[in-house]
């Protein structure tokens, strides 16, 4: 289903679009005029030390972020957006600003030549480009029910949703994208052929495979095995963010970065911990996942290049994949952390948002360490509590029945379960205990500098919850004369144990109903949080890394 681009104001539609075209991982949601503030992103030179390849290294390297550039291909229509004919509306409109803006955002995709329609009037549709734009959920609903035997492939995390007279089809990512997917492949292939790490190139071989056959398992299984190679290259459909009408079709991107080697092997002993973590979660016994495997590797780099839905929006401070249940029962999941994005990210913003949220005193205790630690921690709790889920006697999963409320809910997770863990590790002895004032401020902080980005989306939405939840509870109050908050450490520790306990339960059971209401009580702001809020003009929301062409 085809549609030309709408022709709209061109004081107002561009400011909808690229806000709403900026979603990402940490996502900007168009509810925040990112015109508001000419600082709101801030050019950052990334020159991560490659001194230390070989040339080998280097040549296969320089393959991944040429593959890159094709994630950047796919993730444009899977974004359903036109993006040259947007820029060139805003060009002929003569706004420098805009058109600036427009630049600092989408600068690696605006030579893209083909013509491909943006789908949706003034605001960004919720199934993006993977469903027709006048998609319902109800209509969508309608047509499973009455067709079961098709609801497989049209519910695939890697098909997209087309109409076919009455009905819709299914058309696989391998035939939708394969003008990239093989160029794609062949790059791979390539680089595999080079390499002579057996791990990474069985894993750049079957990746490959998986690009031309959507079938996604035997190389994921490979990438957790990735060992004796300073190379971690994700590269593939992963998240789910873009869709927000159900939380199932995946979007392309790529991860290229560096490991470092001795920062690795420095937080790796926290995997240990996973089984007991899991078996002290607040909930009962029975909804305890031990199936999940413990491996769960962890990557300290720096990120070199990036491509697709990692190119856009706000930028990734880490990864926690694969996604697949599958591969996360049988292996864990690999926790990567961008530690050169991370380490930008807290000079620039989270430490003088810590200046404006709370007192001179526990502002002053934010620190890098625990929002690296948090970082870390919020990865790892993506691999533990539900899963794979029994409800009424049929077994499925916590993302199938919370549909798109589950990546809000699951990020919130991730967030709480992370500091309750965090605190657990200082009651086991592998952290300071004196730290947890430290601990627990930079986690107050970091709550802000979620929400910034909206609260529409699931990160800020899931942060937005917390902040509502944990401000009942009377884990921190506004001081109305000095005009920033007040950290209540023991009840903020308490009130972290009985909000992972609500929110572990909802996945526990499905309860999709129960998720709606959760969110619809805790996740907005109060006036308190809007003033600090409009407080920050003067930092910036978020970087915009510039990265080498090739190394």
């Amino acid at each position: 289903m085809r549609r030309a681009l709408i022709a709209l104001s061109l004081a107002t539609a561009p400011i909808a679009l690229i806000t709403a075209c900026t979603a990402d991982t940490e996502e900007v949601s168009g509810e925040y005029d990112m015109l508001a503030s000419r600082a709101s992103i801030a050019d950052v030179e990334m020159a991560p030390d490659t001194s230390y390849l070989t040339d080998e290294e280097k040549q296969v390297v320089n393959l991944l972020i040429e593959a890159s550039g094709y994630m950047d291909e796919i993730y444009l229509r899977q974004r359903g957006a036109n993006l040259p004919e947007l820029r060139a509306e805003i060009e002929a409109g003569g706004d420098a600003d805009m058109l600036d803006m427009f630049d600092r955002h989408f600068g690696p995709w605006d030579s893209v030549a083909d013509n491909h329609p943006f789908y949706g009037d003034t605001e960004w549709p919720e199934g993006a480009g993977f469903y027709p734009a006048d998609l319902t959920r109800e209509e969508f609903d309608a047509y499973l029910e009455a067709h079961p035997d098709e609801a497989e492939a049209l519910m695939s995390p890697y098909t997209v949703v087309r109409r076919e007279g009455d009905g819709f089809v299914a058309i696989p990512y391998s035939v939708e994208y394969a003008e990239f997917l093989e160029p794609a492949a062949a790059l791979l292939r390539e680089a595999a052929e080079i390499t002579t790490n057996e791990s990474l190139k069985r894993f750049l071989t079957l990746r490959a495979e998986s690009f031309l056959t959507d079938d996604y398992f035997e190389s994921e299984m490979a990438w957790m095995d990735l060992e004796d190679t300073p190379i971690e290259i994700a590269i593939g459909p992963y998240e789910v963010y873009t869709d927000r009408l159900y939380g199932t079709k995946t979007a392309f991107e790529s991860f290229v970065t560096l490991r470092n080697p001795e920062e690795s092997a420095a937080l790796d002993r926290y995997v240990g911990y996973l089984r007991d973590m899991e078996g002290n979660l607040p909930i009962p016994e029975e909804h305890h996942n031990f199936a999940r495997g413990f491996e769960s590797p962890i990557a300290v780099a720096d990120q070199v290049h990036g491509g697709g839905d990692n190119v856009p929006g706000v930028q990734t401070i880490a990864f926690n994949l694969p996604n697949d249940e599958r591969v996360r029962e049988a292996k864990g999941a690999k926790k990567v952390i961008l530690a050169n994005v991370l380490g930008a990210k807290f000079d620039m913003i989270l430490d003088p948002i810590a200046d404006v949220v709370l007192s001179q005193e526990q502002a002053a205790l934010v620190s890098r360490k625990y929002m690296q630690l948090f970082t870390l921690f919020h990865e790892l709790s993506h691999s533990l509590g539900p899963g794979t889920i029994t409800i009424d006697g049929r077994e499925t999963t916590v993302n199938e029945e919370l549909r798109e409320q589950y990546s809000a809910l699951e990020e919130s997770k991730a967030d709480v379960m992370g500091i309750y863990n965090l605190l657990y590790m200082m009651e086991r002895g592998e952290l300071p205990e004196s730290e947890k004032s430290e601990l627990l401020a930079t986690y107050v902080a970091g709550l802000f500098r979620s929400m910034r980005f909206g609260i529409e989306e699931a990160h800020g939405k899931g942060a937005a919850a917390q902040y509502g939840y944990l401000l009942e509870y009377g884990a921190y109050a506004w001081d109305e004369d000095a005009g920033h908050f007040v950290i209540d450490e023991d009840r903020l520790v308490s009130g972290i144990t009985e909000l992972l306990r609500t929110e572990l339960m909802l996945q526990a059971t499905g309860d999709y109903d129960g998720t709606i209401a959760f969110f619809e009580q805790y996740a907005h702001l109060d006036e308190h949080a809007e003033a600090v809020i409009a407080e920050m003009d003067h930092i910036p929301v978020d970087i915009r890394p510039i990265y080498p062409d090739s190394i």
